[in-house]
């Protein structure tokens, strides 16, 4: 006999492979040939009929994605919620059941973004994520939660992560992901940044005080003003984001807001570096 969760997971599975086929099959592989295939042959015959889709598009480059929670993962890979990205796409390249499943994990491909759906946040959930965006580097990670203590939630946002109570539609987790995304790719990697999503802070405001204090031989007082408007833009951007948490009705608006504020924040503090490269400003030294 098994016990609930074992065959809700089972169930998770089976759904998974059933959309991963019926995308297949549209694909024209013949059901015949791929039936039989188990369900990660399935997803890694995905994610190169994808790539190859990609390479002929002009959109950019995807956006790479690791899901720790097989219901989450599910709802991601249909079709409708990729009608639901608008210009950008989304290449999940690992799957993972739980957090426990997620820590033992190589993810060869270095996805940009970790998702995580859990029922309930604790401090032992909040030292396992961190413990996986250490190992990974990973650029953003988006926690979605059933239950949580307030304190939990305030430690995880002050960490840096994006937290948003569940349950989420398709349209609120599409607009999450599309928050989290340069809003002009091209334009990004003009200025220096790689890949297509925007990086998390590098500097904390206490860093960016202390810059900001730093006499140098700039007459314009360029360190100064790039540190202020950096975080003043990090604000706004965390703005966003609770603005985003709080009115699905506008979700659009504040996840365009909270792209195009973390844009810039990415883009000034490449621009901080190079302006601390130039006065021999040593960042690190700043920020301890």
């Amino acid at each position: 006999m098994k016990t609930e969760g074992k065959q809700r997971l089972f169930e998770e599975r089976d759904v998974s492979k059933a959309i991963l086929l019926k995308q297949l099959s549209h694909e024209g592989h013949a059901i015949s040939t791929i039936a039989g295939l188990d369900l990660d042959q399935l997803r890694r015959m995905s994610n190169l009929q994808n790539s190859a889709q990609s390479k002929r598009t002009a959109n950019g480059e995807p956006v790479t994605l690791a899901v720790v929670g097989l219901s989450l993962a599910n709802r991601i890979e249909s079709k409708k919620f990729a009608s639901g990205l608008k210009q950008n796409r989304i290449k999940v390249t690992d799957v993972l059941v739980d957090l426990e499943a997620a820590s033992q994990a190589a993810l060869p491909e270095k996805p940009q973004v970790l998702l995580v759906k859990v029922n309930t946040l604790q401090t032992s959930v909040h030292a396992s994520i961190q413990a996986l965006i250490q190992k990974h580097k990973f650029a953003q990670t988006l926690v979605i939660y059933n239950f949580a203590p307030e304190s939990v939630v305030q430690a995880m946002k002050f960490s840096g992560l994006s937290v948003r109570r569940g349950p989420v539609s398709d349209l609120e987790l599409a607009e999450l992901l599309q928050s989290v995304v340069f809003v002009d790719q091209a334009r990004a990697q003009e200025f220096g940044t790689s890949g297509s999503v925007i990086a998390s802070r590098k500097y904390s405001d206490e860093t960016l005080t202390r810059v900001a204090g730093i006499s140098t031989n700039v007459l314009c007082e360029c360190p100064r003003h790039v540190a202020e408007l950096i975080t003043q833009l990090a604000s706004f951007e965390e703005y966003s984001q609770e603005c985003l948490n709080k009115n699905a009705e506008d979700a659009h608006l504040h996840a365009y807001l909270r792209s195009i504020s973390g844009s810039a924040r990415s883009l000034f503090e490449n621009a901080l570096e190079k302006i601390a490269q130039h006065e021999g400003i040593d960042l690190l030294e700043a920020s301890q």
